[in-house]
């Protein structure tokens, strides 16, 4: 489903196009409900449209605005859920479009600049949710029982449609098992890259790790549903809840009470000189490009969470790629490689290769080269918008290879290409509290961001020295 809305004044047009899951939606501003359950209704005349437009206003009818504002902010109910709830816009405020007395910024319709803001984005649903994704971690012992657990819960408790990957059942301590059999028979299986389950699943349950989420993304090339991770693996920077409450915390997602944050992917598409079809698990990712500069070839195209690696493979030599940006050559990399990543992904494979880490929140692409043979390559951080592409260079000695969130590992070589973009389709993770708290919270948990010993107080005698 797309929705599109559109939100013009004279000082420029903004457009919004979001790709959602059928079954839920962002919570909208001002959609709160009162302490009988009615909807809260605000009614204000005219929505503020932008600083210009604000100043433009007759002087009576701009005060009435604020003070409406004002009123509205100060007055507001303990009733509105107000612990889950910024005071503060995550979004910087808006620039003026015009600048001195006679110039204006250009008007153009065609503009996509409008953008929810993060700090509102929460969780609720068109229709009750009924059916559920279970991703478990293969052939790890310890996520047995509480895998059971959540199954009998969710089918016995809440009466939901559960879908499980059949090699999760194949698992001899789970089909052994005579008492959970009965569980088992009510279970949906499918088969990765086999089987299509993306209209059929309302909202995913994750067990495991970081890996696990990275799994549960890759499952689905189009519109994701709302991800709920539990903490059960090893590191757990992107699984915020702990199981040991997951009874009241999963009852709380299915009544639609809960954050999310829209961690961005990467649309990748690879144009292959000499295609040819390899494995026919990859046959769901071939697309077929029409009206593009490649000319209506063949590609396969992914959905990245995390990061696009280019690497020089198992070659001595450097890997020597050229990056075009936009279709302008920007630079040519030469040294082990390159990631590609998203702010999600640059608390991954980028952060350890000397990359900022970004917030999932801020809409944007790092670029960070892979031990280049260069001392002024930094990374790089370029809007979402751009599209990439990277081919092997002309002189290079060797080939490259490719992963894509460390699967689908493949070669490239000359006449290849790969095209890397910001995808419309974005996975909702759930948040434990808010998209910040979560996130500063696994920088010091999972990373030990800036943790050290502290500094002792100097003592009185001390500091007369």
């Amino acid at each position: 489903m797309r929705k599109r809305r559109r939100l013009s004044c004279d000082h420029g047009v903004t457009d919004l196009r979001l790709g959602f899951f059928p079954r839920w939606r962002p919570r909208p501003p001002g959609s709160e409900r009162d302490m009988d359950g009615a909807p809260k209704l605000r009614a204000e005349s005219a929505p503020y449209c932008c600083p210009a437009c604000d100043a433009a206003e007759a002087p009576g009818r701009s005060f009435a605005r604020r003070y409406r504002k004002a009123r509205s902010l100060s007055t507001s109910s303990a009733s509105s859920c107000s612990e889950f709830r910024r005071t503060q816009s995550l979004h910087g405020p808006s620039p003026v479009t015009t600048f001195g007395p006679k110039a204006c910024m250009l008007q153009n319709p065609q503009a996509v600049m409008h953008i929810q803001d993060p700090a509102s984005q929460r969780l609720t649903w068109n229709k009750p949710p009924k059916s559920v994704l279970v991703v478990k971690k293969i052939r790890d012992a310890s996520l047995l029982q509480p895998f059971k657990d959540l199954c009998v819960f969710l089918t016995e408790v809440k009466d939901m449609i559960v879908y499980v990957e059949k090699k999760v059942l194949d698992d001899p301590a789970i089909s052994g098992d005579e008492n959970f059999g009965a569980v088992t028979k009510k279970f949906c299986t499918f088969r990765e890259d086999l089987d299509d389950i993306s209209n059929r699943v309302d909202f995913i349950i994750c067990l495991g790790g970081d890996g696990t989420l990275l799994y549960a993304s890759s499952l689905f090339q189009d519109s994701v549903p709302p991800v709920m991770a539990f903490h059960l693996g090893s590191l757990g920077f992107l699984t915020p809840f702990q199981f040991d409450a997951f009874q009241s915390q999963v009852t709380q997602i299915i009544e639609g009470n809960a954050a999310i944050i829209l961690r961005s992917r990467l649309k990748v598409q690879v144009f292959k000189e000499n295609w040819e079809k390899k494995d026919s698990s990859d046959e769901k990712n071939v697309i077929l490009t029409n009206g593009s500069e490649e000319g209506g070839r063949p590609a396969m195209q992914y959905q990245v969470l995390n990061d696009v690696v280019v690497d020089r493979g198992p070659s001595s030599y450097l890997s020597n790629v050229d990056l075009f940006l936009d279709g302008h050559l920007i630079t040519t990399v030469q040294g082990d490689g390159l990631i590609v990543s998203t702010p999600t992904g640059s608390t991954a494979y980028a952060v350890a290769a000397g990359a900022s880490m970004i917030h999932p929140n801020v809409p944007a692409i790092m670029i960070t080269p892979i031990c280049p043979h260069s001392l002024s390559f930094r990374p790089i951080v370029v809007p979402a918008g751009v599209e990439l592409k990277i081919t092997l260079s002309q002189d290079a000695r060797n080939t490259a290879w490719v992963s894509f969130d460390g699967r689908k590992r493949q070669e490239i070589c000359h006449g290849d290409s790969i095209s890397i973009t910001t995808s419309c389709f974005p996975v909702p993770s759930i948040c434990f509290r808010d998209p910040v708290n979560d996130w500063f919270e696994s920088l010091g948990e999972c990373l030990h961001w800036n943790v050290r010993k502290k500094q002792n107080h100097l003592g009185s005698e001390e500091e007369d020295f």
